[in-house]
């Protein structure tokens, strides 16, 4: 699975609106509504790298009120889950 995080610049005045249409479209599986630099972060998980250009270029920049988007791929998935199972190879629980 690839995941690229999308940062989205869109019309302020209609910035809840974009942001369900972008939700609505494959591929994309969240859409956060951000405060700071950008407007929306859309989290795009797919099979194959191609599919991020038609998601991206094909399909979120063409959504009404999207003014510029900045694409991120991510290499590597770290959560709080993956480092607990990590740290915890090798010892016992005590339960």
């Amino acid at each position: 699975m690839i995941t690229a995080i999308v940062m989205i610049d869109a019309a302020t005045d209609s910035i809840p609106e974009v942001a369900a249409s972008i939700a609505d479209l494959d591929g994309v599986s969240e859409v956060y509504s951000t405060a700071g630099e950008v407007d929306l972060i859309a989290i795009v998980r797919v099979r194959e790298f191609e599919q991020i250009a038609q998601v991206i270029a094909g399909r979120i920049n063409k959504v009404p009120g999207v003014l510029e988007t900045e694409t991120h791929i991510a290499f590597r998935a770290y959560s709080r889950h993956d480092l607990d199972a990590a740290f915890s190879i090798g010892f016992e629980t005590s339960d």
